[in-house]
């Protein structure tokens, strides 16, 4: 990931709204939530909601697919993978003991690349 990506996708979760968005969306892995429930379960109008899934999915945080009327919408887990990748690269000068307690706190979260794959 370029820095200018990185960039752009920290602006895109720099909104409250989109925040707690993204954080729903991943607390609802790997079914996905419909825009209309992430509207009523954040208590934001649809329309509004709806631009902000937009710009979540412009910036990669977010996937969606057509289900019959609704449109599902996902966490791209391996969006925030890369995005933590690129935190990460020069991480304590090449001492990993010093990022243990990071490591310890993403070792519980895995990416299934190849069903969220499937769902874009």
């Amino acid at each position: 990931m370029e820095i200018t990506n990185a960039i752009a996708s920290f602006a895109a979760l720099s909104q409250d709204t989109r925040l707690k968005a993204f954080k729903l969306l991943v607390s609802h892995e790997p079914e996905g939530l419909p825009a209309g429930e992430i509207a009523r379960q954040l208590s934001v109008p649809h329309n509004t909601m709806s631009a902000h899934l937009s710009v979540l999915a412009r910036a990669g945080w977010v996937v969606s697919q057509r289900h019959s009327r609704q449109i599902i919408y996902r966490a791209s887990l391996s969006h925030m993978d890369n995005v933590i990748q690129f935190l990460l690269q020069d991480c304590c000068a090449g001492h990993p003991e010093l990022c243990a307690s990071l490591m310890d706190s993403l070792s519980g979260c895995r990416v299934n690349e190849s069903a969220e794959q499937s769902n874009d």
